[in-house]
Parts: structure tokens; sequence; C-alpha cells
């Protein structure tokens, strides 16, 4: 995997909130938020809405995770 969602799961546990409440609040689908959840990648559209309406920035939510090779390269 090379993004991971892990700043949103913490952004939503600050906020009380669970993924349901993110969902009906940013108004994005359970599917948008699996794909979050099996950290594949979503549209900068999806990005933009969750962080006007969580008033945050990319950063807080998505980051780059580089990937291993065999052998730990």
């Amino acid at each position: 995997m090379a993004v991971s969602y892990n700043g949103l799961w913490k952004l939503l546990i600050d906020k009380n909130m669970k993924k349901v409440d993110m969902m009906n609040q940013v108004g994005i689908s359970s599917s948008t938020v699996a794909k979050m959840t099996n950290g594949e990648f979503v549209s900068m559209k999806v990005l933009e809405k969750i962080c006007e309406k969580l008033d945050c920035d990319f950063g807080d939510i998505v980051h780059y995770e580089k990937e291993m090779k065999d052998g730990g390269q």
C-alpha cells in the first residue's frame, strides 16, 4: 500500500466521529470509504470535500508510504 489514510482515521477519533458520520456530513459513498479503508486511491475531489467539511488539509488526512521491495530495500 502506497497511500495511507491513517491521519483521517485519527482526525475522526479526535472529532468524536465515526466513518458513517463523515459519509453523511461530507456526502461520500460507503464504497469510497471502503476504498480508503483498504488504502486505495480516491479522487482529489473526494479529499477536497473531506478537507472542506472537517476543516483540515490534505497532509492531515493522507500520506504516501514508500513500499518496500523484496529484500527490504
